[in-house]
């Protein structure tokens, strides 16, 4: 009888092993789609005649901190003022 359950408790964890590693697929295969619909918007706003590049910064830089933001323009002036690029 304990091979019974051991073999109940096996098939349950394989079972469970299984529905894991398939939700892990899925979500690999919902974010490449994903990532192609980022490119194909991308594309479009460069047709459209935007920088692709700088628009990634953008979207970068809305991502961040404001006070972190500032900061690091704040101490790039500096910089740039004491290499006199201002």
């Amino acid at each position: 009888m304990t091979d019974v359950v051991s073999d109940a408790a096996y098939n349950v964890t394989a079972e469970e092993l299984r529905q894991f590693i398939e939700r892990y697929e899925q979500l690999e295969a919902e974010k490449r789609d994903i990532v192609d619909q980022q490119k194909e918007v991308m594309a479009e706003a460069k047709g459209r005649g935007y920088d692709a590049k700088i628009l990634r910064k953008l979207i970068a830089l809305r991502k961040r901190d404001a006070d972190d933001l500032a900061e690091e323009e704040t101490i790039l002036e500096l910089y740039k003022a004491a290499l006199g690029m201002n």
